[in-house]
């Protein structure tokens, strides 16, 4: 070879090794946390959302998914303010006097008892839940943007569990049975709930359940069902109440980014993570309605007793929700200086309205996913958002 050649050589091989490294480095890697065991429901998800940033980046952001381990759900918020994590799976209700606007709507869940029980059927009304608060986190809550951006966090999508019903060690069916009953929640509505029947509410994160229905520090805990098997409490329940309390978790963050993570992508990246959290909103609610039958079957091979509440429960139930929704705006307005409870609350019951029609005729996650994309986070203008 001569020593054109070489050099023509060389500077090819060096050429080839720059450009290399420079889309080695064009990759940029986020580090997500949640709260949740590996292979439970919610992790599958979480990897699933990091295989969706990857695609619609084209491979310019990767997500490593750290579950249970890089952050609890009690350390989330802070975790990801001080950069402890890219972004991660932030559970509102752990932190109320930090999120009172988000969590007084997580707390109107049970408004769900009172929709036309036809449409939310099935779990199905978990899933209507769900896009009426992404759509009114989006774009009528200001002040639960706020929330997020003073904790150095951008808001880009929503978590919502499927409907919540009874995981116990006994049985729940009677306003009789509520008596003195020690119930885990992860709510002030289901606190309430309990106490207002004359039983006592606890609060605890999600892997201190199974322990604590085992020793018996409680009797019950107001879950999604799925639960039952993702957190491993299928061996100590015997009892499950399907149809109470009702409601669903969505005071969560999917996947609350730090804010100065969130600025300094490009809008295009940005906007590949608001399509993989459109998603990511819908895996985890759709993935536990379709495992809720799944679930029961399972349950009942083990010998767990599967029950309906009593028409009178049901009905008692209701009354204590059209009452509880009023006398929460105006908790809120005295503990937490929320102004504007009546009409957010107007605003998402008409947006939950809206949904429970949208969503009737989903038959996937993906669908679901897409739904959301179009319908909502394809409208967030992402040269404002969070920015």
């Amino acid at each position: 070879m001569n020593n054109k050649k070489k050099i023509q050589s060389v500077g090819f091989i060096a050429t080839a090794l720059l450009g290399a490294a420079m889309s080695a480095q064009a990759t940029e890697t986020l580090n997500y946390a949640h709260a949740y065991p590996s292979g439970s429901i919610p992790d599958k998800a979480a990897h699933q959302y990091a295989e969706d940033v990857k695609k619609f980046s084209n491979g310019e952001l990767s997500v490593k998914v750290y579950p249970s381990t890089l952050l609890t759900g009690s350390e989330m918020s802070d975790g990801i303010r001080d950069g402890l994590a890219d972004s991660g799976g932030v559970l509102t209700v752990y932190f109320p006097s930090i999120y009172p606007h988000i969590n007084m709507m997580n707390e109107s869940s049970m408004q769900l008892q009172l929709m036309d029980q036809e449409l939310v059927a099935d779990g199905v009304g978990a899933l209507a839940f769900e896009g009426a608060m992404s759509e009114f986190m989006f774009f009528h809550c200001p002040e639960c943007n706020q929330e997020y951006a003073d904790q150095n966090q951008v808001y880009t999508g929503n978590s919502a569990s499927s409907r919540y019903a009874l995981l116990c060690t006994k049985e729940v069916t009677e306003q009789s049975h509520m008596e003195g009953l020690r119930l885990r929640v992860a709510g002030a509505h289901w606190s309430r709930w309990i106490q207002a029947f004359g039983g006592t509410s606890l609060s605890m994160t999600v892997g201190e359940l199974t322990e604590a229905l085992d020793q018996g520090v409680i009797d019950c805990t107001a879950s999604a069902i799925p639960e039952l098997i993702n957190l491993g409490m299928i061996e100590t329940v015997t009892d499950i109440t399907t149809d109470i309390p009702s409601g669903a978790y969505a005071g969560a963050s999917t996947a609350s980014t730090n804010q100065d993570v969130w600025r300094n992508l490009t809008a295009d990246q940005r906007k590949a993570l608001l399509r993989a959290g459109a998603h990511y909103a819908a895996s985890v609610p759709f993935e536990s309605v379709m495992q809720e039958q799944t679930t029961l079957d399972r349950a009942r091979e083990e010998g767990i007793n599967i029950h309906q509440a009593s028409p009178e429960l049901l009905a008692a139930t209701r009354e204590f929700v059209e009452k509880d929704l009023q006398k929460n705006i105006n908790y809120y307005a005295e503990r937490h200086g929320v102004s504007r409870g009546q009409e957010m609350l107007d605003d998402l019951r008409e947006l939950l309205e809206k949904w429970l029609v949208l969503v009737q005729d989903v038959d996937s996650g993906e669908e679901l996913g897409e739904l959301f994309w179009t319908e909502v986070y394809s409208k967030v203008d992402v040269n404002s958002h969070g920015l």
